[in-house]
């Protein structure tokens, strides 16, 4: 979405429906200003309920005490950014405030930015300037933080605008949120045009760009950017780790993983989740599968994110029965699997050829856990069940999913078909795969080689005469070998 300052109207006014609810909101003005302690602003700090909240909003207004900002600004922070809170409550009293401060506008452009629906932050930025309000180097960082939440790249770079605008584009903090949002937002290069343009550094801007190059598997400009760091003296703290190690495991860079985890021992760096995770997730994708088990088993403390790289990385290296034996340990000490799980449980499955415990599962995820299968998920069964002959379970199964089949899917059951020589179900897939790619050779060569196996030489000819009118043409393979 883009921003458009002139034109964008404030919002109306909100007023409730309840009789008394709107006394209750309109009828701060009218109220004399009554001596009340000083602690009742306090008190909404140590709330824990909304009923308990209200209660004291109601002594506040009473007491006229909501006229003070600092007590207004306490009720605010407990409904818009507690776990306990209610947005539309904070949203009402915000509403009906006479000269809401800035530190006012930052709470309910924080909120709104993690809600639902982040695009509301940058409509009450795009208010709070009409009404002449400045925001301040704590306003940016939400409201770029809402920008990425939307997926919105050019709201982003208006933002930038402002930033420039009012001076703060060599603010640190102001600067660390404008390179983590164009991270998020996939534009790494405006990120680092931001980041080179920055006279001074601190630990924290270096670490939103390595972390920002690494999940944007951009691993080798990562670990690049990560020696020029070190270089220029600064010593890497546990986020900055744990986003090289991620490095690590993408570019397949054992040695450097092994030299962070030794650095880590030699500084006494404690190997808590996040970094043992990490460290798990590296050993694992580089192979070294017996280190990654060796950490994952001595973790005190685990989350899903770490069974997660521990299971995927059992399940890449052709541990499938050990990777489904894990998750059946997740599922016996209780913990909640997610979306990322069952793509690694079933993926072990298919590696260890186990269709029966892979169907089981995958009916398990929507039964048993309310996880909505992805096309990943559908991805992974019909390869599964392509690989153990069941070509037609896997026809039906892309017939009922919600989503259109892309390649990769009948391409995986075109080349079940191949293996196990069914010519029919080959046939229909084929037709279904050049609708999406007319152009597609590997199709044509699949199916020959179907109908080779199969014994249908006719077919072979009639398709070869095919390849040969459309000029169409295998593509030479290649690969590539590391000089290390």
């Amino acid at each position: 979405m883009a921003l458009s300052f002139p034109m964008l109207a404030p919002k109306p006014r909100f007023f409730c429906n309840f009789p008394i609810r709107r006394r209750f909101f309109l009828s701060y003005a009218s109220l004399p200003p009554l001596p009340r302690p000083p602690q009742l602003s306090l008190l909404a700090d140590k709330c824990s309920s909304m009923d308990q909240l209200k209660q004291v909003h109601a002594q506040m207004v009473v007491s006229a005490r909501i006229h003070d900002n600092f007590a207004a600004s306490r009720l605010l922070s407990f409904c818009a950014l507690s776990e306990l809170g209610d947005l539309s409550y904070a949203l009402r009293i915000f509403r009906n405030l006479p000269e809401p401060n800035g530190f006012m506008w930052n709470t309910l452009i924080r909120a709104q930015a993690s809600g639902s629906n982040p695009c509301e932050a940058i409509y009450l930025y795009v208010k709070m300037r009409r009404l002449g309000v400045v925001p301040g180097n704590h306003t940016f960082p939400f409201v770029l933080k809402a920008c990425s939440n939307s997926r919105s790249l050019k709201s982003c770079k208006q933002v930038h605008t402002q930033v420039v605008k009012f001076g703060l584009d060599l603010d640190l903090h102001v600067v660390n949120g404008l390179v983590r949002g164009y991270s998020v937002l996939g534009s790494l290069d405006d990120g680092r045009l931001v980041f080179d343009e920055l006279p001074e550094r601190n630990l924290s801007i270096w670490t939103t760009m390595v972390c920002g190059y690494a999940q944007n598997f951009r691993s080798d400009e990562a670990l690049l950017l990560f020696d020029q760091m070190v270089a220029e003296g600064y010593e890497p703290n546990a986020a900055t780790l744990a986003s090289v190690l991620s490095a690590c495991g993408q570019s397949n860079c054992l040695e450097l993983g092994e030299k962070i985890h030794a650095f880590m021992k030699e500084k006494g760096i404690e190997m808590g989740v996040i970094l043992g995770t990490a460290l798990v997730d590296m050993y694992a994708k580089n192979g070294a599968i017996s280190v990654a088990q060796s950490l994952f088993d001595g973790m005190k403390g685990k989350n899903i994110a770490t069974w997660n790289a521990m299971i995927c990385g059992l399940a890449t290296n052709g541990h499938g029965a050990e990777a489904l034996s894990l998750f059946r340990k997740l599922e016996k000490e209780q913990v909640a699997p997610n979306d990322i799980t069952f793509i690694g449980v079933l993926s072990a499955c298919c590696h260890a050829g186990l269709v029966d415990s892979g169907q089981e599962i995958f009916t398990s995820m929507k039964r048993v856990y309310g996880i909505e299968p992805k096309i990943e998920h559908y991805g992974c069964m019909v390869d599964l069940l392509g690989k153990g002959g069941k070509l037609l379970e896997a026809e039906e199964l892309i017939r009922g999913m919600v989503w259109q089949a892309d390649v990769v899917i009948l391409g995986a059951l075109l080349e079940a078909c191949r293996n196990h020589g069914n010519c029919e179900i080959a046939e229909r897939v084929s037709k279904e795969i050049l609708v999406l790619e007319p152009d597609n050779h590997t199709v044509h060569v699949v199916l020959s080689n179907t109908y080779a196996k199969a014994g249908r030489w006719d077919d072979v000819l009639r398709l070869r005469k095919v390849m040969r009118r459309r000029k169409l043409k295998k593509r030479p393979g290649w690969s590539l070998v590391d000089d290390v």
